[in-house]
């Protein structure tokens, strides 16, 4: 098995004017990755930032955090090359936004950044099928996205199941509502990249945090891995 436990705080739960430092402190944290929302108030109602708040925060904290960008966006092919040039390392589209994903993901490869591919909760997983040989990472909702603190939909496991299933080698990324309280369900589903932000960030303890999160999907990895 390629994949291995990932925990990614969403950045978007910080304290927004000291985002550089919460950016240094979630990776000082132990965080593998750091988890960055864009919305654009149109594919979602929210809005949040776009790459010129990217760039800064990579000139403010080195080359090394792995940027996760998880593009809610209504026109995704429009910020391939600004996000590229910002330092961003994967761009995660949702399918739903785009009519032509494979000339996206070719987009996305030629400027240099992973490829994540996000369905949201309403999205069945086999319109996402198809192209789960041409990405790097598959995010399955468990809220619908656009806001924060929202509750753990435990209805969109099979989806990550059944991923697991058909692309083991596939690292499966979850969105939403996850901590302490549901990353048992996550991990046994298979989910092996997890993105938490109120649970990790609001924690008075995020290493703990991150740390709990980490083994029990390590661990379930580790027992699948047993099991074949």
């Amino acid at each position: 098995m390629a994949y291995s436990a990932k925990i990614g705080p969403s950045i978007l739960s910080s304290d927004l004017a000291c985002l550089g430092l919460e950016c240094v402190r979630m990776m000082g944290c132990g965080a593998d990755y750091l988890h960055l929302d864009v919305m654009d108030g149109h594919f979602v109602p929210n809005l949040t930032f776009g790459h010129p708040m990217v760039e800064s925060l990579r000139k403010s904290v080195g080359p090394d955090p792995f940027f996760d960008m998880h593009m809610m966006v209504s026109r995704p092919e429009q910020w391939v090359k600004p996000m590229a040039a910002a330092g961003a390392n994967q761009y995660t589209f949702h399918i739903e936004s785009t009519t032509n994903p494979g000339n996206l993901i070719k987009e996305i490869r030629e400027s240099g950044m992973k490829v994540g591919l996000a369905i949201k909760p309403g999205t069945t997983v086999e319109e996402l099928a198809p192209w789960a040989n041409q990405i790097d990472m598959a995010l399955v909702m468990t809220v619908e996205p656009g806001f924060g603190g929202q509750k753990f939909m435990e209805d969109m496991m099979p989806k990550v199941s059944w991923l697991r299933s058909q692309f083991p080698s596939l690292d499966i990324e979850v969105d939403g509502g996850v901590g302490p309280d549901t990353i048992h369900k996550c991990a046994e589903a298979g989910a092996n990249m997890i993105v938490s932000g109120s649970a990790v960030i609001g924690s008075d303890d995020p290493r703990s945090v991150i740390s709990l999160l980490r083994t029990v999907v390590a661990e379930a990895i580790q027992k699948r891995s047993l099991d074949r």
